[in-house]
């Protein structure tokens, strides 16, 4: 089978992490991926920020986990790394191209060996006063929402198996 349609078919979300750390190298191929994702009218209208930091890291999961409501728990399961996925507020297709960044950083990451998840909440993340002075002091200037927060590591354990598919989701209309 074509190594894109395995990775399409096998890749799982991961909810266990190693507390490794990625190699840098895979980190940076992986965010390449979400930047060669398609856009509308081209012109790539997202932005990705790879919080490797620990401390920052942990900062950004007590707001997530205050954002869902359940103060105390880890929403990103462990992972080291959460590479976090904005999107131009002024441009009208940037939320279907932060999914798509999403989804080609994701199997991205599968195929180079490690676990991911999607963790929501970004939004709310980046409304906040402490996380839009994070972009102002990146030198990151505009209007940017939270499209996704890319939780990403090392799978601790065997990865899931996949569900069955659901009859009747395709239509053909020849």
């Amino acid at each position: 089978m074509n190594p894109i349609l395995e990775a399409m078919k096998t890749r799982r979300s991961i909810r266990k992490f190693k507390p490794d750390m990625p190699e840098r190298e895979a980190i940076e191929q992986i965010i390449e991926a979400g930047r060669y994702a398609a856009s509308g009218k081209g012109a790539q209208a997202t932005i990705t920020l790879a919080i490797t930091n620990k401390e920052t890291r942990d900062r950004l999961m007590t707001a997530n986990a205050r954002a869902l409501g359940h103060e105390g728990i880890d929403p990103f399961y462990g992972a080291p790394v959460i590479l976090v996925v904005l999107r131009d507020k002024s441009f009208f297709t940037s939320i279907y191209d932060g999914s798509l960044v999403m989804g080609n950083m994701m199997l991205a990451a599968h195929a180079l060996g490690l676990g991911s998840i999607w963790i929501h909440r970004a939004k709310e993340e980046f409304e906040q006063p402490e996380w839009q002075a994070l972009l102002k002091d990146l030198g990151i200037e505009g209007e940017w929402e939270g499209v996704g927060n890319l939780a990403l590591g090392y799978i601790e354990g065997e990865p899931p198996k996949a569900a069955p598919r659901k009859d009747g989701r395709v239509f053909f209309v020849d």
